[in-house]
């Protein structure tokens, strides 16, 4: 058998995917780096659409996308540029006879099946998400990891853009990303089969379902629960690519707020595809931000910022961060109190910092880190169950303005930032944000106006010229003044109220833009 190739360049790629998250930031720095593209359907639009060259499946097999799209890359001309081991030569000159090019990379996360049946749809529409060409790419390029990289998660984009500047994926990168593509099958796998292992007895209530599999999960006992007098366990899923499976470099045993401060800042960071950090207290963000364009070192750039938005409330937080911890952020964490650090990777050097303080646990998140399909939540004698919260409408283009002048450019990005990260705010949530870094938060009180008040009071002197965003519609205008009366210079909010005549007016009346999305993302 002949010997494998350690470093692989990446020539060609082949990108098929459902959630277009971060898509086309990989597609430019894969086309920069002079990587040919091939892609399918939407994804191959979405590149398009961002002035990406892409050849489409059909130009490379002759056959055109059939039945309704269930046929597109399930063709000779693309599994043989997938499976063919190059470490070969017999391999490599079938290819060349075939008149077919080889793939390095493939880039493909399933379509929604999990989010589907969690929302309740049709047996049918069910059915249309069970994905039949992507797992046979993905194992495809799993199986043949000495010859290709396989991507199934927007987290792990990252690795593949570093391996570009590398000169191309190693062989221990390329085994550790099929370990997580067969994970992912496994589970995709499963879910399916639970669906079809439901009961069907005549008589049976439609609404109701059985969920039948395997589980044995790996329970590891907690000092306590949230407070000393309760009992707790972590019970990890075996085939789980979450927080739990987080890997703890450094520091003292996780407690039960630990995990829960630190998944809710994973879930605030994990909205954003620049460099983010979030600081979070008590499962709420007390402050959360992204890297300012051409910042030297962006990560430790937006740790600062976020930092800055209540660093009162930032002493003994915990942090996450969506990139690879820097030195430069590790610097300025080990001069706060900081009870958790969790993130993708640490630099070499940032890890020795970090690890010079004693309590600080450091985490370092999975290969592959996925974030739930379904979320659970138990109730005196039953569980809920429901999909998770996802934007569906983030892309402002669909936002309608209802007062002021039209925004400009740098407005409305701050106006998108405020919105993703209001959503990882506790209702009723306002997050008040300027420049990309929220100043001024007002989480979890029973009445908007009362957020209103806190965010304003928070922000200080930096609420005037900030933007605004509520996670849901201000039921009447007094919440709505209490920004503007601060010197808000935007405000987004999902609208919907029977009152969105009396806000609207108020906030025409003090020249203020305000922007309507038409989603609300409650966060209880």
């Amino acid at each position: 058998m002949s010997q494998q190739r350690d470093r692989v360049r990446i020539t060609r790629a082949l990108l098929s995917v459902s959630d277009k998250r971060g898509l086309v930031e990989l597609g430019r720095a894969l086309a920069d780096a002079g990587v040919v593209l091939v892609s399918t359907g939407s994804t191959a639009a979405t590149l398009v659409g961002a002035g990406l060259p892409v050849t489409e499946v059909a130009e490379v097999t002759g056959f055109p996308e059939s039945l309704d799209g269930r046929v597109k890359t399930l063709h000779p001309a693309i599994h043989a540029g997938l499976l063919a081991d190059l470490n070969r030569p017999e391999h490599a000159e079938q290819l060349a006879d075939l008149g077919i090019a080889p793939f390095e990379l493939v880039v493909s996360s399933l379509y929604p099946f999990e989010r589907t049946v969690a929302s309740g749809a049709a047996d049918a529409a069910v059915i249309e998400q069970i994905d039949i060409g992507g797992p046979a790419l993905v194992r495809a390029a799993a199986k043949n990891h000495a010859n290709v990289a396989v991507v199934t998660s927007v987290a792990q984009y990252d690795g593949i853009v570093a391996a570009l500047g590398a000169g191309g994926t190693t062989l221990a990168e390329r085994r550790t990303l099929a370990a997580a593509a067969f994970g992912r099958i496994a589970d995709y796998d499963l879910a399916i089969a639970n669906w079809f292992a439901r009961p069907a007895e005549a008589g049976e209530a439609k609404d109701e379902q059985a969920v039948e599999g395997d589980y044995r999960f790996t329970v590891t006992p907690l000092r306590y629960g949230e407070n000393a007098h309760q009992s707790a366990s972590l019970w990890r899923d075996p085939a789980g690519r979450g927080l739990a499976q987080a890997q703890q470099l450094h520091g003292r045993e996780m407690s039960y707020n630990n995990y829960v401060d630190a998944d809710a800042a994973v879930r605030a960071v994990l909205d954003f595809d620049e460099p983010a950090v979030a600081v979070v207290k008590h499962a709420n963000p007390c402050g959360i931000a992204v890297a300012p364009p051409r910042a030297p070192d962006p990560i430790a750039a937006a740790h600062r910022r976020a930092n800055d938005c209540d660093p009162v409330s930032a002493f003994g937080g915990v942090i996450a961060a969506n990139r690879t911890v820097t030195l430069g952020m590790a610097e300025a964490v080990a001069q706060i109190f900081t009870e958790v650090i969790v993130a993708p990777g640490f630099e070499p050097e940032a890890l020795q910092v970090l690890s010079a303080k004693k309590n600080i646990r450091i985490l370092k998140l999975p290969a592959g880190f996925a974030l739930p399909t379904t979320e659970f939540r138990q109730v005196s004698g039953g569980v809920l169950v429901q999909e998770p919260d996802r934007f569906t409408a983030l892309d402002p283009s669909t936002w309608r303005q209802v007062t002021g002048a039209p925004v400009d450019p740098a407005t409305l990005a701050d106006l998108v930032f405020a919105w993703k990260a209001c959503r990882s705010v506790k209702s009723n949530a306002i997050l008040l944000a300027d420049n990309g870094a929220a100043v001024g938060i007002g989480m979890g009180q029973v009445n908007r106006v009362d957020s209103c008040h806190l965010a304003v009071t928070r922000a200080g002197q930096r609420a005037a010229g900030s933007v605004a965003a509520s996670d849901a519609y201000f039921p009447f205008a007094d919440g709505a003044q209490v920004l503007l009366d601060a010197g808000v210079r935007a405000i987004v909010q999902p609208g919907g109220s029977v009152r969105d005549a009396e806000v609207i007016a108020a906030v025409e009346a003090a020249g203020v833009a305000m922007l309507l999305t038409g989603e609300r993302h409650f966060f209880h």
